[in-house]
């Protein structure tokens, strides 16, 4: 792996193209995979198991060697898992059986907008003029988004309510992360929530009934890609490439991802799923990419965390 002083400019742009296209496919690959395949199960598998040798292979390298794990460590990484990967990409999986994908991925870039926000509500950050113009731009991207439909037809209420949760969570999560006990390795702490986040997903399942009507046999081909999709290149090159971003580049360059992402959703959705796009649903993309942007590229603000998904602000 080259140091930061001599990664090269491909290198860079390699990594960063990575994270654009791996993140902003995410959302076709959760849709493929929720066909056939229901949402809790199949988010909570893909993350048990991205999670569960993620971690076995960082404690392998002796990456908790120097951080040790206990009850506080789980604890944080339990919290943030549920609200990031429970809440937000589980949301997310099952609010795509309803919303268009592009739609779903616009929503969810609101993420940032959220973030300015909380932080502000709870005193850690101030919100400056280029950020609250930012906020006014994001919120009438969303309203308009909101109000566009898709192909003519109004947007699914219920699907709609579930992604501005999952927003919010994902948000939350991000800004409480911040000042939890978490592992001080990235892998590690990934990993962790990936696990505690996939356990949760897995009892929702059972809540709801999934497990009981869910047969493999009934799993399609597609599905069955999609899912994979998510857990190699979705949870693993995904973050992979993020994480040795942010040793080699500026972070400012780095959390271009939040509003690069949903562009390839919205790219995707229309040329693979025969997704429409209106011209309302353009104008609230360019409206929520610009305000993402204002906030994200404040001087001394933070771009949201990854998932760590997985890309912690992506799914």
């Amino acid at each position: 792996m080259a140091t930061e002083r001599t990664a090269t400019t491909k290198q860079v742009w390699a990594a960063l193209g990575a994270v654009y296209l791996v993140w902003g496919s995410t959302y076709l690959g959760i849709r493929e995979a929720v066909q056939t395949i229901p949402p809790f199960l199949m988010a909570g598998t893909r993350f048990l198991i991205a999670g569960g040798l993620l971690f076995a292979w960082s404690v392998r390298r002796g990456e908790t060697a120097a951080d040790r794990l206990g009850w506080a460590q789980w604890r944080a990484t339990g919290l943030v898992g549920t609200l990031l990967l429970a809440c937000g990409n589980g949301g997310v999986s099952w609010a795509e059986q309803r919303v268009p994908t592009g739609v779903a991925s616009l929503i969810i870039a609101s993420v940032p907008i959220w973030m300015a926000v909380i932080a502000a509500l709870r005193g850690e950050e101030r919100i400056r003029p280029r950020t609250m113009a930012g906020l006014t731009i994001g919120f009438c991207g969303v309203a308009l988004l909101l109000r566009s439909g898709s192909g003519g037809r109004s947007l699914d209420p219920t699907g709609i309510a579930v992604l501005v949760g999952a927003a919010l969570c994902w948000a939350t999560g991000s800004v409480l992360s911040r000042s939890l006990a978490l592992p001080r390795r990235p892998l590690v702490t990934t990993s962790m929530e990936m696990i505690t986040g996939g356990a949760v997903l897995m009892v929702a399942g059972v809540v709801v009934g999934e497990f009981s009507g869910f047969r493999l046999a009934s799993v399609s081909g597609a599905s069955l890609a999609g899912w994979l999709y998510l857990i190699v290149i979705g949870s693993w090159v995904g973050f992979a490439s993020y994480s040795w971003l942010l040793g080699h580049a500026r972070t400012s360059l780095v959390s271009t991802y939040a509003y690069v992402n949903p562009v390839v959703a919205v790219f995707l959705g229309w040329s693979v799923l025969g997704e429409s796009v209106t011209w309302r649903t353009l104008l609230a993309a360019a409206l929520i990419v610009s305000a993402v942007a204002l906030i994200v590229l404040v001087p001394g603000a933070r771009a949201p965390d990854p998932d760590v998904s997985t890309g912690r602000s992506r799914p």
